[in-house]
């Protein structure tokens, strides 16, 4: 028997979205700010020639600037104010989630500071934000002036100034971005980051197409081939729904309460849920992060490499069989490794038996987190050989067929489909829950009326 809940979520239409003003008045602000976002990708930073960063982007954009590119809508391409997207934000707040299971002034920071200590970590992740994006656009400032195969830099006035306001304009856009990021999540719809990666991502999908259906049409590739990408990318997604919304639910019991006047209070069962893919996209992130990185450098170094360099460069190159086998296996690494910071067992089991909660046959505190570290360690597998297929499939796809460009390849990928996914699924489940929460405050108001009235 379905619940109230579900019984609500299967009524909800357009009537309903139509009398909801607060979430139409969300979404509109969600949306005005992804419009911000998406000017702010076509604005360039000072002092950069185009014309020779453009060549030297093309010749690299297999590598981390092509991948950097997928997330930031274009805006590497184009050096825009918001190259540097909201990355160094999503990498500190992944070493902030690591710290706060291994700092013990974080563990108890995080465990009994309550609210207070929560926008304390949040603080300390934006200084890491800081430190990372100053970081990286120094970085990106240096390899600006390095010289191209005709002696010309992309820098125009090549200097400490130059480096000054590169970091500055860089680190000011992923700042920015962090902000806009918190206002989607406090008065827009959905997860305020995510959505503006999805965004980025999402605003380059269809020049993708286009391309992919243009080589078609001039011959560079077999219209059979165009068939199969496209076919692949909706079986992807549909693999990728299917897998996402999947949940391994376990059954809790709670006890039943002899109250005052000899009535029993509780007795209830619900579920814990338990995904299969916990660590979500962080895993296929880090991993062509890693093995993209050495081939990026020997791109920066040129012909300053020795033989052995060279010939190692070669074998891990983007579309190698050694990179598609090392690419699966850190995929499968990272899995296991980011959910076992996210999800700790004793502390899910040190909750339930507090709640006065337990799984039927299974003792409370540490045989419950025993079996719930037996139960998330076999689904991490299942998840994790699915991330990797959903990761690795497109890449060796497109390692076969050389006349699909990079870009393309990368747009269409399984880790671009599965952020898309994953945002969507989220978004919407959060503008289920507004109209539900909007029905619910009709029925409140309508019994309360019925009341005033009798």
């Amino acid at each position: 028997m379905a619940s109230a809940s579900e019984q609500l979520a299967s009524n909800l239409n357009l009537s309903v979205f139509g009398k909801a003003k607060d979430l139409q008045k969300r979404i509109l602000f969600t949306l005005m700010v992804m419009v911000i976002y998406r000017l702010g990708t076509y604005v360039p930073i000072p002092g950069v020639d185009m014309d020779v960063y453009t060549s030297a982007f093309t010749a690299g954009q297999g590598g981390v600037l092509g991948k950097a590119n997928v997330f930031s809508g274009g805006a590497v391409e184009r050096m825009a104010v918001f190259a540097l997207n909201v990355m160094p934000y999503i990498t500190a707040s992944i070493v902030m989630t690591m710290m706060k299971k291994t700092v013990p002034s974080l563990v108890v920071l995080d465990k009994d500071g309550g609210q207070q200590g929560r926008e304390q970590i949040n603080q300390y992740t934006r200084y890491l934000t800081v430190f990372l994006a100053i970081f990286q656009a120094y970085g990106i400032a240096k390899v600006l002036q390095v010289p191209s195969d005709g002696g010309v830099t992309a820098a125009i006035n090549p200097g400490l100034f130059f480096d000054t306001t590169t970091v500055v304009t860089l680190v000011g856009g992923t700042m920015f971005l962090m902000w806009l990021g918190e206002q989607i999540t406090a008065r827009g719809i959905g997860n305020g980051v995510s959505l503006i990666i999805f965004a980025g991502i999402v605003a380059e999908f269809p020049s993708a197409i286009y391309q992919i259906l243009q080589l078609g049409a001039e011959g560079s590739i077999n219209n059979t081939l165009v068939i199969l990408i496209l076919v692949m990318a909706i079986a992807l997604t549909m693999l990728i729904v299917f897998i996402e919304r999947a949940q391994r639910r376990l059954l809790v019991q709670y006890p039943k309460r002899q109250m005052a006047g000899g009535k029993q209070f509780g007795g209830e069962s619900s579920f814990l849920p338990l995904k299969l893919n916990t660590a979500g996209v962080i895993p296929p992130i880090f991993a062509s992060s890693i093995l993209l990185l050495p081939g990026t450098a020997g791109q920066v170094a040129g012909e300053n490499i020795p033989e052995w360099m060279r010939i190692m460069l070669a074998y891990i190159g983007y579309g190698q069989p050694v990179y598609l086998a090392l690419y699966g296996l850190l995929i499968i690494f990272f899995c296991f490794f980011y959910t076992g910071f996210v999800f700790d067992a004793e502390d899910t089991a040190d909750n339930l038996r507090k709640q006065g909660g337990f799984l039927p046959g299974i003792r409370p505190g540490a045989r419950t987190a025993e079996y719930l570290q037996y139960v998330i360690v076999r689904l991490t597998l299942i998840g994790a050989l699915y991330v990797a297929f959903v990761c690795v499939l497109p890449e060796y796809f497109i390692a076969q067929n050389q006349a699909i460009p990079p870009s393309v390849g990368m747009l269409i990928g399984g880790m671009s489909l599965l952020i898309i996914v994953s945002v969507t699924i989220e978004t919407v489940t959060q503008i289920q829950s507004h109209l539900i929460a909007h029905q619910y405050e009709g029925l409140i108001k309508k019994s309360k009326m019925r009341r005033q009235r009798r």
